[in-house]
């Protein structure tokens, strides 16, 4: 009696233990399965950062430093413990350096206007670029001035400024103060010409001001102005083309 009715509870025991020892292995797989998968998406993704490093090289190799320096940072937000990146690094600060002094210089660049006119003898050439911020000459709304280099096939070679408002004291004749980005400032001759037909004011050494222009990533010039005192006008000249007007060179 007492064998046949222990033979259900064995065999419930047996079924049990299989059951498991089913479960285990079924763990055991679904770990293993996450683990392959885990793995297998860290190969994707290393294998991605790869082939970022093979553009962020072949960009940089050219120095083409703004597509560099965004491959480079793509490595370094979306694959940061890759070797990949931790190559890079290096070169990648460089691009982002190199891509910043760029779009600077663009920058400066843009702020020139050229112009080619037809005139009787030629064509009249100009470069001219407005100061950094407007100056209150004593006459209604500050407003920018504009320093102009100027090719006349007539009239030659002129550097002036010009303004919106007001009036230079400069009549007679007058020094203007020159300083280049933070170098000692240069006195320069200077004269405004009797006429009403604009507002300008030549500064006589066209050609020391124009290496000067072409030499600094900022002009200042100081000028005496008919409402009393000086006036200060900064103009960004990092970015002239000196191939616009090329007798000047």
């Amino acid at each position: 009696m007492t064998h046949e009715s222990t033979t259900p509870v064995k065999l419930a025991l047996i079924l049990a233990a299989a059951i498991a020892l089913s479960a285990c292995d079924s763990a055991q797989e679904q770990k293993a399965a996450a683990e392959a998968a885990a793995a297998a998406q860290a190969a994707a993704k290393e294998q991605k950062a790869q082939e970022i490093g093979k553009q962020f090289d072949a960009q940089y190799a050219q120095h083409n430093w703004v597509l560099a320096r965004a491959h480079g940072e793509e490595l370094v937000v979306m694959h940061p413990d890759s070797p990949v990146t931790a190559r890079i690094r290096a070169q990648y600060e460089e691009a982002k350096a190199k891509a910043e002094e760029a779009r600077e210089q663009q920058r400066m660049a843009s702020l020139w206007e050229y112009q080619s006119i037809a005139v009787k003898g030629g064509s009249q050439l100009s470069a001219a670029i407005y100061s950094k911020k407007p100056i209150d000459t004593g006459f209604g709304t500050a407003q920018p001035v504009r320093l102009i280099f100027r090719d006349h096939p007539e009239w030659g070679r002129s550097s002036y400024l010009v303004l919106e408002n007001g009036d230079f004291d400069c009549y007679g004749g007058c020094k203007v103060r020159v300083t280049l980005d933070d170098k000692a400032p240069k006195m320069m001759a200077a004269s405004r010409p009797k006429t009403d037909e604009a507002i300008a004011m030549f500064i006589e050494d066209e050609r020391a001001l124009w290496r000067r222009a072409q030499g600094a990533k900022a002009l200042a010039i100081t000028f005496p102005v008919k409402a009393g005192g000086t006036r200060t006008a900064v103009f960004e000249t990092g970015g002239l083309d000196s191939t616009k007007l090329p007798k000047w060179n």
